[in-house]
């Protein structure tokens, strides 16, 4: 039974997809059976790993207005052992339809229970907004693991996260949990990000992963060719810091 977890932030530009992405390939790498769902209908998740957005016949849009079953728009990708569930532009117009449908906080906990006994984790992009894609995302997910940029502005709007994730426990999913938080986009040389982080992890304490991701020409790339950073350039600071980030994730399982 897969453990599903989001990657969620109610911040754009933070690493958020970034993260999803190569988190989901190095675990495939280490021999974990990955499906990756992106529910941001930019679908930059879908583009980083090598799919046309607009050459897309199925997406995540049609499991979500009920229409066919997750099995059904599941695409294998350059990794053998991971999966992925793609977005396109249709995804704009889901949460418009969601409102009218019955039970429209779990459809996508319903939808993944085809699927779930399949892989050993399920990872979700979740959109940078708080509103029924993430909604639906927190209620099918065990946990949550939150990006943040290494910015002045990385704790404004975390009180509201936190509340949102409060609410969601108690109306919906009381054993939903942050699985942990990673440091993004860090400048070594810029003492505001040493500042920041010690902030982060003041108020996060041991949900702080220790492993932090540094700002990297090669990661921001790699999505241009379609690509996770492990087949882009394997070499890089930014690659290993995804795999070292990784293996703390699959230490702490």
């Amino acid at each position: 039974m897969a453990k599903v977890i989001s990657f969620t932030n109610k911040k754009g530009g933070v690493g958020k997809t970034t993260t999803v992405v190569n988190m989901a390939a190095y675990c495939a790498e280490y021999g974990k059976k990955m499906l990756l769902i992106d529910l941001d209908s930019q679908g930059n998740a879908t583009t980083g790993l090598g799919f046309s957005k607009s050459a897309l016949k199925k997406s995540v849009y049609n499991v979500l207005i009920g229409e066919e079953k997750i099995s059904q728009n599941i695409l294998p990708t350059q990794l053998p052992l991971l999966d992925i569930l793609p977005a396109n532009v249709d995804l704009t117009t889901a949460e418009v339809e969601l409102v009218h449908k019955r039970n429209r906080d779990t459809v996508l906990k319903g939808a993944l229970e085809e699927v779930r006994d399949k892989y050993d984790y399920i990872f979700i992009d979740c959109p940078p907004s708080l509103g029924p894609l993430t909604i639906n995302a927190w209620v099918a997910s065990d946990s949550l693991i939150i990006p943040l940029q290494s910015e002045y502005y990385a704790l404004e709007g975390v009180s509201q996260l936190m509340n949102t994730i409060a609410m969601v426990k108690q109306y919906y999913n009381p054993s939903l949990t942050i699985e942990g938080v990673v440091i993004t986009m860090y400048s070594s040389r810029a003492t505001v990000s040493k500042q920041i982080a010690a902030e982060i992890k003041k108020f996060f304490k041991s949900k702080l992963y220790e492993i932090i991701i540094p700002r990297n020409i090669r990661l921001s790339e790699a999505p241009s060719h379609g690509k996770p950073i492990l087949l882009h350039d394997p070499k890089c600071i930014g690659a290993r810091a995804y795999k070292a980030l990784t293996e703390e994730f699959l230490s702490k399982q």
